[in-house]
């Protein structure tokens, strides 16, 4: 099989482990809808996921996609798979493209030690990431820093607010139109989201502040939980939820039909 061939499943394996985990993630939330004790997170959901019938198996194909998702998304970044250029816009992108494979890098990580040595492991590196975390924002005018770092989720999320808008999703994907027609509100719904959760936990840095010396700092469950706070907040998740089971679906789509650029230097065609 050529190189070519091994890439392509690489990227579009990596997609649909995407959409596994937003889809699990999707269905907890809209079960917290109603009960805040389910998961919100995909730590949290992954673990759930492990005392179901087959959870070891299946979080096991969600470690092997998750690899694979971060492998493309490294490549997409260093190779300039899909010629974003090396222009200031091309290069941010590339760099959250980075960002991004090392965070499901570690996630995937994550998933791996818990299928090797169960949660309890898994919750001591939760607690050495808190003591990390402490240490850090133990500085002086550590609070600047938290700032800075709100930065990365607000961009994340105002470019897929913008994305999911105006449905530049489409130039990546060779489906026709009859497929489009359902594809496209779907993964507008998802994107638009998903977005909101990233641009609230930007914002639950940035009002925080120091509150989050001892403790992890925000993530998608304490955005949900802000969420289902809120006057009517089990609906308002409800629909966040199902934004997240949208954004499944524009995963499971591009695994289908995105297009896979692979005129990449150093690839054999």
């Amino acid at each position: 099989m050529s190189a070519q061939r091994n890439l392509v499943i690489l990227a579009r394996g990596g997609y649909a482990s995407r959409g596994m985990l937003y889809l699990i993630i999707g269905i907890f939330a809209l079960m917290a809808a109603h009960d805040s004790t389910k998961p919100k997170d995909s730590h949290k959901s992954l673990e759930a996921l492990l005392s179901q019938p087959f959870g070891y198996f299946l979080v096991g194909l969600v470690v092997a996609g998750l690899l694979a998702f971060s492998a493309w998304r490294v490549l997409q970044a260093v190779r300039d798979v899909d010629h974003h250029g090396t222009q200031f816009k091309g290069l941010v992108i590339r760099a959250g493209l980075f960002a991004g494979g090392l965070v499901n890098g570690a996630l995937a990580f994550f998933a791996l030690g818990l299928l090797v040595s169960g949660t309890r492991n898994s919750s001591h590196s939760g607690e050495q990431t808190k003591d990390w975390l402490a240490h850090l924002l133990s500085w002086e005018h550590s609070n600047l820093l938290l700032y800075l770092i709100a930065l990365i989720p607000l961009g994340v999320g105002v470019a897929h607010i913008i994305k999911g808008w105006k449905a530049s999703f489409e130039k990546y994907f060779e489906a026709d139109d009859e497929v489009m027609r359902y594809v496209r509100p779907v993964s507008q719904f998802g994107l638009i989201a998903r977005g909101v959760v990233f641009m609230e936990i930007a914002l639950l840095l940035a009002v925080s502040g120091s509150a989050y010396q001892a403790m992890d700092p925000p993530g998608m469950k304490e955005a949900l939980d802000a969420l289902q706070n809120l006057p009517a907040g089990w609906l308002v998740l409800m629909v966040m939820a199902l934004g997240l089971i949208a954004f499944s679906v524009y995963s499971f789509s591009e695994a289908c039909w995105r297009k896979i650029n692979m005129d990449v230097p150093g690839v054999a065609k």
